[in-house]
């Protein structure tokens, strides 16, 4: 048999190993990477719009395939009028186009309009509490797909009766929660992204050992909550609200804390922690962080 005619018989062979196996290397490799950019309090003043820039420009150095920030993406809609909260999402929308990646947003406290009491704002208006978020930037909690792995991004801000915010999931959320594991194997990665942390010892280290998170700071039913994932591939709950940098892990899942784009505020570190975000590099089914310094420093006299 002539080389030629023996080429023609193996090339379907040949085709089809190719097809398998380029098939098989996209089903079974998970490579990306993604930055957490939390507290991010975009305001026209102390120079934010210039440091949220440059954190974007950093950002857009390192070419992550995508973004998520982790709430407060302003400063802020609760206690101010309907003009200054507009003007202040749609500072946050414009400088955000800037990013040469996709950006998933999480809802912070300080992104809820009219919440304090002291703003006169009527519970009646047509944007009051989270419709203002939802109609700038759009679900308070959703999920998506990223090479095998699934991310949840949820709405971890309640109200009181006195119109105060606390750390909570409502009961909407957890049976969403619920249904949304169902669509999802059991040994599939995921990512869970929330404002408040669902568990925190910063205020045991700056206090004391004994000293107890106020509902402000976490969510109060994380326990429940977490329950949920049982028997599920939990890897990874990213946390913000703190403005501070911790790892805590525990049961196999890894809490972080991920600093603050605006440290202090924009008025310098937060203690001892300079303005950042977090880069997440993910491959297969593991994954390693590392914080981020954009280089944003504040003189005494407030300039950059």
């Amino acid at each position: 048999m002539s080389q030629k005619r023996l080429f023609l018989k193996m090339f379907p062979i040949f085709l089809l190993l190719f097809v398998f196996g380029s098939t098989f290397c996209k089903q079974s490799s998970s490579e990306f990477s993604f930055a957490f950019l939390t507290d991010i309090h975009l305001q026209p003043e102390l120079n934010a719009p210039e440091g949220y820039k440059k954190a974007i420009k950093t950002v857009n150095k390192l070419n992550p395939d995508f973004v998520i920030t982790g709430g407060d993406q302003i400063m802020d809609a609760l206690g101010v009028d309907y003009e200054r909260a507009e003007m202040l999402y749609d500072l946050y929308i414009e400088t955000t186009k800037e990013f040469n990646m996709p950006v998933y947003n999480t809802l912070g406290n300080h992104d809820i309009f009219g919440l304090s009491v002291e703003n006169g704002v009527d519970p009646s208006h047509p944007e009051y509490y989270k419709n203002l978020f939802q109609n700038k930037l759009g679900k308070t909690h959703y999920s998506f797909d990223r090479d095998g792995w699934h991310f949840m991004v949820l709405d971890s801000i309640g109200k009181t009766v006195d119109r105060s915010y606390f750390g909570m999931i409502d009961a909407e959320q957890m049976a969403w929660i619920a249904d949304d594991l169902k669509n999802i194997g059991k040994d599939t990665p995921i990512v869970v992204v929330a404002h408040m942390p669902f568990i925190s010892v910063i205020r045991q280290v700056r206090v004391g050992s004994t000293e107890a998170n106020p509902e402000g700071w976490v969510i109060v039913n994380s326990k429940e909550v977490l329950e949920l994932f049982q028997g599920y591939n939990l890897k990874l709950v990213l946390q913000g609200h703190l403005h501070s940098l911790e790892e805590i892990n525990v049961g196999g899942i890894t809490f972080l804390t991920g600093g603050a784009v605006s440290a202090n505020w924009w008025e310098g570190p937060y203690h001892g922690l300079e303005e950042g975000f977090v880069l997440i590099n993910v491959s297969e089914d593991e994954f390693e962080w590392e914080y981020i310094d954009f280089g944003w420093e504040v003189l005494e006299d407030g300039r950059p």
